[in-house]
């Protein structure tokens, strides 16, 4: 009995490798599938993820054409907002601080001389939001765009370049 060696388990291995591969199969047929059957939907996807990599591969190498830096003085701050949210039982307030990115420096003295018709913009904007309208990163995003779209239409368009948010208390 001693003198007597196991044999080796080969059945094992080769279930092992059939469940494996049977396994990649149903994987690449179901990923082929989508493909197929969900092009349409899936390809502009796609292609804008790659166009993302790229763009970010090309700002690490220093050749993208983006939008130059905001020069010195031509960001504007403005006092912090603080407003109610639209929530059902009031109870949550924000408190938002931004500085505006503008065209040109004279618009800073626009923004100063129609300081009340910005900050009623903006407040009227806050105040019809819920927190789960701002409470996700990509919402932070929208709501600069929907600040940007309001103070260009209370100053003129293409007076606000961007916003930048400089702080955000939600509660």
């Amino acid at each position: 009995m001693a003198g007597e060696a196991d044999p080796p388990k080969k059945k094992g291995k080769a279930r092992l490798l059939i469940i494996l591969f049977i396994l990649l199969l149903f994987v690449g047929g179901g990923g082929a599938a989508a493909w197929f059957l969900l092009g349409d939907q899936i390809k502009p996807m796609v292609e804008g993820v790659l166009n993302k990599v790229q763009g970010t591969e090309q700002a690490a190498s220093g050749q993208a054409d983006a939008s130059p830096a905001p020069q010195p003085g031509r960001t504007v701050p403005l006092p912090a907002f603080a407003t109610n949210l639209a929530d059902p039982l009031g109870q949550r307030l924000i408190r938002l601080k931004i500085e505006l990115e503008v065209s040109d420096p004279k618009v800073r003295e626009e923004v100063e001389r129609n300081a009340a018709r910005v900050r009623d913009a903006v407040l009227l904007l806050l105040s019809s939001k819920t927190y789960a309208d701002i409470s996700a990163p990509e919402n932070k995003v929208l709501l600069k765009s929907e600040i940007t779209e309001r103070l260009n239409a209370v100053l003129g368009r293409g007076k606000v370049v961007q916003v930048f948010i400089t702080d955000l208390i939600v509660q």
